[in-house]
């Protein structure tokens, strides 16, 4: 049975759920979904999910705190030992202004790249995985997946790049070991299916849908 991992760049993701958004409502939809549902309806025979790793931080705003709180515990209820979140920060940042020079603080996600790449490799090296799949379009991660391509020949590297993301440097590397993307944007069918309840409840925890997001249905 061929072992299969996704590693999905949580904010890559959403932004580009975020930009679809803006371009046809139907994808306010899938903000409330079973991340682990969808990607496991990408396997075909003889492929068993190993897990989906999502990297993501805690955003510094409430709301948008408590609506990605939700989200995540949601799924970890459902999926459990399949799901794991592993977390990096944001840090304020100081930008001047180029205008009125005023000084402006901004919100910076770190270490998610960081984190994505060593978690591919470290699942390399223990052997815990066959087929690496990143959901992500982001340039920075080209370096660790030429590192595999390169020292673990015999692992698989697919990549998917979330809604309204895309690449052409990294769709250019993957062209160079003859492989092409996966556009998600392309399985709007597959992203129904995984629409959780509205309420999600199992041993005694129940997480509700952000209200934000139930308007959108």
């Amino acid at each position: 049975m061929e072992r299969v991992t996704f590693y999905v760049d949580g904010f890559n993701f959403y932004y580009g759920l975020k930009r679809s958004f803006q371009k046809d409502k139907i994808w306010g939809r899938f903000y409330w979904i079973d991340i682990v549902k969808l990607f496991n309806s990408f396997l075909k025979e003889g492929m068993e999910l190993q897990k989906v790793c999502y990297f993501t931080a805690e955003p510094l705003n409430d709301e948008k705190r408590n609506r990605q709180g939700a989200f995540l515990n949601a799924n970890e209820l459902l999926n459990q030992s399949t799901f794991e979140v592993i977390r990096g920060k944001f840090l304020e940042k100081h930008y001047e202004c180029p205008y009125c020079h005023a000084d402006i603080l901004k919100p910076e996600e770190k270490k998610t790249d960081v984190n994505i790449s060593i978690r591919m490799i470290e699942d390399c090296l223990l052997n815990s995985t066959d087929t690496i799949i990143l959901v992500s379009a982001d340039t920075d991660l080209i370096p660790p997946l030429e590192l595999i391509k390169k020292r673990f020949p015999e692992k698989k590297i697919k990549v998917y790049f979330p809604p309204s993301n895309f690449s052409n440097h990294i769709r250019d590397t993957l062209h160079t070991w003859k492989q092409k993307p996966v556009l998600l944007k392309k399985n709007v069918g597959k992203f129904e299916a995984a629409i959780m309840p509205n309420e999600v409840e199992k041993d005694g925890k129940k997480y509700v849908i952000p209200e934000k997001w139930k308007k959108r249905f």
